[in-house]
């Protein structure tokens, strides 16, 4: 294992993570006594249901929304379902068709499954895990064909807003360099209650994300990779009023990141928190088993709040996070926790204490494919300058050894990225991570020092917000506005009408599969 690039008080460490972990648990208790519409239809996903009626309504919303206009889903989809699949002989995509037509009726069935058609539910879902497993095994093929890659990696976006569009600047991109494409989804589709169908090309400042589309890219970045003799990782987002769904379609489309916050949607997109904070638990699980690394998005804290006075509650929110994603079973290589190089450039000696958040991020959490993101907030216009900015981003990404650096485009905030303007941040990066490989190995940040003072007060105000989020509760601290200057209530915001309290005889299947191939507790969950 590499020398942590900081010396930490580790009493300090051992008491933030464990405020953190005992947040987490209150968070997933909550999560575990709560169902959510996008968890009921990503059951049925799970089960084989997909396509739309003729009217374009997909088939899960259908049969979700017909199951709420009749005895609602305290009790889960799954029973119903699965008792009419018995009853029916009809295969998942089959009856949720007849269910759509009026064919079938779920009225006429019961709320707890019989013994036949619980045999029904727990074949379907093994039978999804077992795809999911074998897509994953997939990508490690793949992985082993290809020739290693040095982190950090290089991770660029494309963002037509036409998948067939997106396919072309992809291949483009990973023949210039990329180790990463992120396909940026289309504005707005984070609320949206459907996931919609097929391919897309109408998205605006970006492209939808949908199980066609993430079938498309993939084959596309397969076999530019092939051409390369370089495995081409694909990313998009889980995130949203759809957060497991997508999660579940990018498990079994072979995707290899995904965005996936347990606050991000809160904060930045006013969705329900008690929705958010439900549904990710269920998405982590299957990114977990799908092999698949996830992003969250504390960056965004510093776009409204002030960088250098907020620095700790990014470092807060990503040991939380940290904690989540282990109880839905994440292990580390797959936690890519997020930050920023946000501080005012005016700042004097600000890019001391720009390493010094980047290597406390990295000290804290080791072994994790930490993801670094770009100058923003303080982009002009000034291309030259901004050119200047990325490259000083560059620098503290590969001394502080970073795992994924999204990279910064000299005209960001003018217009989404030409293929000459991510050619040239491919450049940059490239250039000044080979130059600088092994910089970090040489340089040692100067013990009790102005960096290694910095980083370890952020982490001492992180730690003492950490211990009022603990006792005050996520939810009520989010109420307050402590993360990025923003208040959101527990009761208010989108989705929360998508909420629903289980019932005792609350059944799950595909829950309990994903339990079981991830090792963890089917029933309660201790603080």
């Amino acid at each position: 294992m590499e020398q942590p690039l900081l010396s930490l008080d580790p009493k300090l460490v051992q008491q933030a993570r464990a405020d953190a972990q005992a947040v987490a648990a209150q968070v997933t208790s909550v999560a575990r006594a709560r169902t959510t519409v996008a968890i009921e239809r990503t059951v049925l996903r799970l089960f084989g249901v997909d396509g739309v009626t003729s009217e374009g309504v997909p088939l899960p919303n259908v049969v979700v929304e017909a199951a709420l206009r009749s005895r609602g889903l305290a009790h889960g989809i799954a029973s119903r379902f699965c008792n009419a699949a018995h009853a029916t002989g009809f295969e998942p995509d089959t009856l949720a068709r007849a269910i759509a037509s009026g064919e079938v009726s779920l009225d006429a069935h019961p709320n707890t499954p019989c013994d036949a058609a619980r045999g029904i539910g727990e074949a379907w879902s093994e039978a999804a895990v077992a795809l999911i497993r074998r897509r994953r095994a997939e990508r490690e093929a793949a992985l082993a064909r290809s020739a290693p890659v040095a982190e950090p990696w290089l991770y660029v976006i494309v963002a037509s807003g036409n998948i067939f569009e997106d396919v072309v600047q992809a291949r483009i991109a990973a023949r210039q360099g990329a180790d990463v494409v992120a396909v940026i989804r289309s504005t707005g589709q984070s609320l949206l209650d459907y996931v919609p169908y097929g391919p897309t090309t109408e998205g605006y400042g970006g492209t939808y994300a949908t199980r066609e589309n993430f079938r498309i890219m993939r084959a596309a970045l397969d076999e530019v990779g092939e051409e390369l003799g370089r495995y081409i990782r694909l990313c998009n987002y889980a995130s949203g009023l759809c957060m497991p769904e997508i999660a579940m379609m990018g498990a079994v489309e072979r995707l290899d990141v995904m965005l996936n916050d347990a606050l991000y949607g809160i904060l930045f997109r006013d969705i329900n928190p008690v929705r958010t904070l439900t549904d990710q638990r269920m998405s982590r699980m299957l990114n977990a088993l799908a092999g698949i690394v996830i992003n969250t998005g504390e960056d965004n804290y510093l776009t409204t709040a002030d960088a250098f006075e907020a620095g700790h509650t990014v470092i807060a929110s990503t040991l939380i996070n940290e904690a989540l994603g282990r109880l839905a079973g994440l292990p580390t290589g797959q936690l890519g926790l997020g930050h920023a190089m946000e501080i005012d450039p005016a700042m004097a000696d600000g890019l001391l204490w720009e390493i010094a958040q980047a290597a406390l991020v990295r000290t804290l959490f080791p072994g994790a494919p930490i993801k670094f993101m770009p100058p923003t907030k303080y982009m002009t216009g000034n291309v030259f300058r901004g050119h200047v900015q990325d490259a000083m981003f560059n620098l503290v990404g590969v001394l502080t050894r970073q795992g994924i650096q999204l990279l910064g485009m000299m005209t960001e905030a003018m217009h989404t990225p030409h293929v000459h303007d991510r050619y040239l941040s491919l450049e940059n990066a490239k250039y000044i991570f080979h130059n600088a490989r092994s910089l970090g190995d040489e340089l040692v940040i100067k013990p009790g020092g102005r960096i290694e003072g910095r980083a370890r007060d952020v982490l001492r105000e992180a730690a003492g917000l950490l211990r009022d989020v603990r006792r005050l509760g996520l939810l009520d601290t989010l109420a307050t506005g402590l993360f990025a200057d923003v208040k959101r209530p527990a009761d208010g915001g989108r989705g929360l009408d998508g909420v629903i309290e289980r019932a005792p005889e609350y059944w799950n299947p595909a829950e309990e599969a994903l339990c079981r191939a991830l090792g963890l507790p089917a029933q309660e969950v201790t603080p």
